[in-house]
């Protein structure tokens, strides 16, 4: 194993592939971010494959999954947004995908690596912004001054609210990626502690000296305890982080469709 918790991060070329000039060589990143987005696929088809009255275990999951994410949408953007719920749907099942799907020993979690969620952030922004025009026109500069704001404050207020507007993609990808990566780094040094202090328990017991063994095992079943809870809790955290991107993308189309 590896002692270097960014080599993880690494993007690598699998396939070298050139067409034309351009460089289309498949790496770990593409690689992974296709199967994840394939998992997904199979996972609803086999949830609405055979749908019945009585839902099974898949169907269940799905009709949950997507009552839930209707119910989020209604409750932050409106009914209006019902329109826009299979980019809802995606958006979220997307990076929930590859966050699980990163989770996974060997992989390559692509969420962590900030091409991919700034490209995330920038689809978002320019949905808001072509939303925000085609419902309200012009009106939709009026969310750079709320309603009520003195106009001794408007040459602050502006600015303020400009710079916070155009900030949004890049809070967003920030955000995502930064959680991804320091999540991943902590799980790579437990992992690392638990392989070296197993390893030195393993020594002291070739050597026979049972005093020692009996110190080093409980050090070394508590990394891999700690190593437990964290893997749990950044399953958690990657679920967490699909769900808070989601809901940032309904806040900001709610500001679309409806402005302040």
């Amino acid at each position: 194993m590896s002692l270097n918790p960014m080599q993880q991060f690494e993007v690598k070329g699998l396939v070298p592939l050139y067409l034309g000039g351009l460089d289309l060589t498949l790496t770990n990143q593409a690689l992974w971010t296709g199967i994840a987005t394939a998992a997904i696929i199979v996972l609803f088809l086999a949830g609405v494959g055979r749908m019945t009255m009585v839902p099974g275990r898949m169907q269940g999951f799905v009709e949950m999954t997507v009552e839930f994410l209707r119910d989020l949408t209604v409750g932050t953007a409106g009914r209006e947004a019902l329109a826009f719920l299979p980019l809802i749907m995606t958006t979220f099942l997307f990076i929930a995908g590859m966050n699980l799907v990163g989770m996974i020993p060997t992989s390559f979690t692509v969420t962590s690596q900030i091409t991919t969620t700034v490209f995330m952030g920038l689809m978002v922004f320019m949905l808001v912004v072509g939303v925000g025009f085609y419902k309200q026109g012009l009106h939709f500069l009026t969310i750079f001054l709320p309603k009520g704001t003195p106009w001794w404050l408007a040459p602050l207020i502006v600015p303020l609210e400009l710079i916070s507007f155009l900030a949004r993609p890049l809070t967003l990808a920030v955000r995502l990626s930064a959680n991804m990566v320091a999540g991943h780094i902590l799980l790579k040094i437990f992992a690392s502690f638990c392989v070296m202090l197993l390893g030195l328990a393993s020594i002291e017991a070739d050597q026979l000296s049972f005093a020692n063994l009996a110190l080093t095992t409980p050090i070394a079943i508590l990394p891999f305890l700690m190593l437990f809870a964290i893997t749990a809790l950044e399953v958690f955290v990657a679920l967490l982080q699909a769900f808070i991107f989601t809901i940032l993308t309904l806040v900001y189309l709610n500001d679309a469709l409806h402005g302040h």
